[in-house]
């Protein structure tokens, strides 16, 4: 089964210098980078956590009632769907616009409507928690918005980014790019 997340950083690393967007079909929603080890890790413990809880969904089937072992099966479901999702989080490009997928939320904002993606220095969350340390991160600058309105699309130190500033840098010139090249005017 191919994993193409696994793939977007050698695809940039391996891309002419001349061509700056290296996908030939630009209408499918792609992350430029690959998920961090955090992330992964994540979802790998969560997933760890699904198959107990289906193992237990097992055993209660065999010895116990039914509507127990369905309730377990459902809980495992819910997991796995949680760690899909904890995959999924991050920022996505195609031509049609950029998309910046949380957790709970989905926000997807055409290129017509960006003014401006760019990198800047401030306080930003360690790991997405309340805890706050200097570092750097891509803001999207929308037209009639203040830049106050919209959470950063990328951190260096989000669950993607953590100890890894050249993956930071490679990920935030990739969704500069994108923007740089379908944004109008």
């Amino acid at each position: 089964m191919p994993l193409p997340f696994l793939t977007a950083d050698r695809v940039f690393d391996e891309a002419a210098d001349d061509t700056a967007l290296p996908f030939a079909d630009r209408d499918r929603w792609r992350r430029p980078y690959r998920p961090g080890p955090w992330r992964v890790g994540a979802a790998a413990l969560v997933l760890l956590l699904a198959s107990y809880v289906l193992f237990a969904a097992v055993i209660i089937a065999v010895a116990g009632p039914l509507g127990s072992a369905a309730v377990c099966f459902g809980i495992a479901l819910a997991v796995i769907a949680c760690a899909l999702r904890l995959l999924r989080m991050g920022v996505w490009v195609s031509s049609q616009g950029l998309r910046h997928i949380s957790f709970l939320t989905t926000r997807t904002v055409p290129w017509a409507q960006v003014r401006s993606v760019r990198t800047v220095q401030q306080p930003v969350r360690w790991l997405g928690l309340p805890r706050t340390v200097q570092g750097q991160a891509l803001v999207l600058t929308r037209h009639g918005r203040a830049p106050q309105d919209v959470p950063p699309l990328l951190t260096t130190h989000n669950a993607d980014f953590l100890e890894r500033p050249e993956a930071f840098d490679r990920a935030a010139d990739a969704v500069e790019v994108w923007a740089d090249e379908h944004r109008p005017g």
